[in-house]
């Protein structure tokens, strides 16, 4: 009988990882598959119970992200300026329209059906991927945004944009002629991405600077006594503080917690409701560039990606671990009831 060899503390590596710095990854909502987009200028379909890929699109520049449209089809957003669909079925793409600069993020709405991307070009597009072929057919509205798109996220018919100049924009892709919210980051430094809570009452926003806000959409005075923020992904050194990016923040589907991921290698699990980390992974190779939870939260992938915030320099090879998750890691602990009076 041979002995089985657990996975590595990091979890299993997956094979042919992009070659290049990895921009994001993204689990399907049907099934284990992983979408992951790369500096390679590449969009990758893994199926990630199996450690095989399923399939890969070139693109004319760098891909900044990628999002699932169903299992075996998504959606990417260039530095070559285009928005397309991969359908990796049937080895068929087609550009969806374009911005007037790279196209930082996309995302697609379930509950509207639509496409929305953000970009460098200081505009949010949704764009209707039933159309036919060609721009003007797919594009649904452009709306000016106050800087440079850098983060993204949706939850029900909620859309959050986070722009440089620490801007946040809360829309209801049911009205999009302005937005539902304005509000700055409540964070001094540089958004670095932004992730609407699963259910759908406000979202974390983390900085370059070691911290993550945690906010809320109802901006009654009592609601907004409950935000707060917290430092993360910081170490001490003779007697400095040392402080990292928070590259990515990731939802677990079923209990609300969350992961961070930061330039420090270290992926943290926090219960936000009650204030505490609940867990440490091992250190991983280099920067944490981005995270996702597979549907039922029984798996992490994590992309561990040098994301060139020290310049150019000889890292570690990019890499996607996909780790088993444990209810201990991610499960929030429920708190002791007090003593009964006497």
């Amino acid at each position: 009988m041979t002995a089985v060899i657990p996975p590595p503390f990091s979890g299993r590596e997956l094979s042919n990882p992009p070659t290049d710095g990895i921009s994001n990854l993204r689990f399907s909502n049907h099934s284990d598959h992983l979408l992951v987009s790369s500096w390679d200028k590449t969009v990758r379909l893994y199926d990630a119970g199996t450690n095989v890929m399923r399939g890969e699109f070139m693109h004319g520049g760098a891909v900044l992200d990628c999002c699932f449209h169903d299992d075996s089809s998504g959606f990417s957003a260039s530095a070559d300026n285009t928005v397309r669909r991969l359908v990796f079925n049937y080895e068929k793409e087609d550009i969806l329209g374009r911005h007037d600069a790279h196209v930082r993020c996309v995302e697609y709405s379930y509950a509207t059906g639509q496409v929305i991307t953000g970009s460098w070009d200081k505009t949010l597009k949704c764009w209707d991927p039933r159309g036919a072929s060609g721009q003007e057919r797919t594009l649904i509205g452009t709306y000016l945004q106050p800087e440079r798109v850098y983060s993204l996220s949706l939850v029900g018919n909620r859309l959050v944009v986070a722009t440089a100049g620490r801007h946040v924009n809360v829309y209801d892709l049911r009205n999009m002629s302005q937005p539902e919210q304005r509000r700055e980051s409540s964070l001094k430094y540089q958004t670095r991405c932004v992730r609407c809570y699963p259910n759908g009452t406000g979202y974390a926003l983390s900085s370059v600077e070691g911290r993550v806000a945690m906010e809320f959409f109802d901006s009654s005075e009592a609601s907004q006594a409950k935000k707060y923020a917290f430092k993360c992904h910081r170490k001490s050194e003779a007697g400095r503080d040392i402080v990292y990016p928070v590259n990515a923040i990731a939802f677990h589907p079923v209990y609300g917690t969350f992961a961070t991921g930061g330039c420090d290698g270290f992926v943290n699990i926090w219960d936000g409701n009650n204030k505490k980390r609940l867990y440490q992974y091992s250190k991983y190779p280099s920067s944490i560039a981005a995270l996702s939870f597979s549907r039922d939260g029984s798996l992490l992938a994590v992309a561990s990606s040098y994301t060139y915030e020290e310049g150019d320099k000889p890292h570690e090879p990019d890499a996607i671990f996909v780790r088993s998750v444990n209810e201990i890691e991610v499960k929030p602990k429920s708190k002791p009831y007090p003593n009964p009076p006497a």
